[in-house]
Formats: C-alpha cells, sequence, structure tokens
C-alpha cells in the first residue's frame, strides 16, 4: 500500500504521489466520458473514487474519503441506469433514458437537499473525526451526492451542481496542499460548463424543444 504513496513528482513544492497520478487520469477520463454521455465512465468512476478514498483519507479529509467509498456503490446503480434506465415519455409508456431537465419543483428540491445534508455531514464530521476542516469538507461531501443522483438519471441541473462542488473543492484541497487534485477540480470546474453545454444541446437534439420535467425523474 505504502508504494502507493511513492513521490511521482514535484508540485510547487509538495511532493505529488502515484496514487494520486493515477487518480487523477481516471478522474479527467471519467468526466469526458459523462460530457459524451458514455457509459464507460461509471467503471471508471468506481477506480477512480477508490483510489481517491486512500488519498482522502490519508489527508484526513474523511468526509471525501466516505463520500468516495458512496461513489463506488452508486457508480454500480448509475451505470445500471445508463444502461437499462427507463423514463416516461409524452405518452404513457416508458423509453429509454435520455438527457433531460427538472423543472421548478425539482430545482427547488435539490437546492433543499443539498441545504439538510451540509449540516448532518459537518455535525458528524465535527463530532466523530478529527478532521480540521469538518465544515468546509461537509458541504462537497453532501452536495456531490445529489449531483451524483441527478448524473445518474442524466438530469442536466448535475453539471451546475457539480460546477459549484468544484469551485469550493479548489479551496480546499489547495488547503491540504493536493496540488494536483487542486488543478484537476480546476479543470473539472470547466468541464461541468463544457458538461452543461453539451447537454443542453444532446437535449434539443433527442428530445426537440427544451421541456423540463415538473417535478423528479421518474424511476
Amino acid at each position: 500500500m505504502d508504494a502507493l504513496f511513492t513521490t511521482a513528482f514535484e508540485l510547487w513544492g509538495t511532493s505529488t504521489s502515484w496514487l494520486e497520478l493515477v487518480a487523477f487520469i481516471l478522474a479527467l477520463a471519467m468526466v469526458a466520458c459523462n460530457i459524451r454521455e458514455i457509459h464507460w465512465g461509471w467503471p471508471l468512476a468506481m477506480v477512480s473514487s477508490a483510489l481517491y478514498l486512500l488519498l482522502f483519507w490519508r489527508s484526513r479529509l474523511y468526509g471525501d474519503a466516505l463520500l468516495q467509498a458512496f461513489f463506488v456503490v452508486l457508480a454500480l446503480w448509475g451505470w445500471s441506469q445508463w444502461l437499462q434506465g427507463r423514463q416516461a415519455s409524452e405518452g404513457s409508456a416508458k423509453g429509454a433514458l435520455r438527457v433531460h431537465s427538472l423543472g421548478p419543483r425539482g430545482r427547488l428540491g435539490v437546492v433543499l437537499a443539498c441545504v439538510a445534508l451540509w449540516p448532518l455531514t459537518g455535525w458528524f464530521l465535527q463530532h466523530y473525526t478529527d478532521s480540521d476542516v469538518p465544515w468546509w469538507d461537509a458541504f462537497p461531501t453532501a452536495a456531490s451526492g445529489v449531483g451524483q443522483v441527478l448524473l445518474g438519471r442524466k438530469l442536466t441541473e448535475n453539471w451546475l451542481v457539480w460546477l459549484i462542488v468544484n469551485l469550493v473543492c479548489i479551496g480546499l484541497f489547495a488547503y491540504k496542499g493536493l496540488w494536483l487534485t487542486t488543478l484537476l477540480y480546476a479543470l473539472f470546474s470547466a468541464l461541468s460548463v463544457v458538461g452543461w453545454r453539451a447537454w443542453r444541446q444532446l437535449q434539443v437534439q433527442q428530445q426537440g424543444p427544451l421541456t423540463p420535467t415538473t417535478g423528479q425523474a421518474h424511476g
């Protein structure tokens, strides 16, 4: 295990491990697949998340570490959704899962879910771990879970959630001296905008004029 944390190179005066480098490459490949709606991004997410779990745990970012474990499990669900998921079409029948959007109530539900999960996660990290940034770590942990569910259901709003998460994580990982991961999340921020625009265009191609879902996506 220690071999994974041996130094691959120095970045801004801080050692970057081979583990972080491999996780970085896999994570970028994962997002590229997600933007292009390629289902192989999900197994890449599993491997990348497993590696980041080890990295974040060693850095005492326990919220993010536990989130990576959750991501591994959720990626299995997301993969099955992209391969076999169904959603209601204009008629009563259900068709293959396609890129679509939430309506106002659904978006409000996303905001409320993030607002509710943040203090719960922060309280847990503050009282049951030795994290030195429990509340800072808690926000991306909570919001990422919401973003991952939205991604699994091919909802375009997932990219907006990820954009906010990624911007917060840039500061968090810079504070921890994880410079390659900081660079990764800066790239993620830009890719979130790319993903949002690409999925909106894809939605028009697949479904015609944008018709938001009034509530949560149909299972």
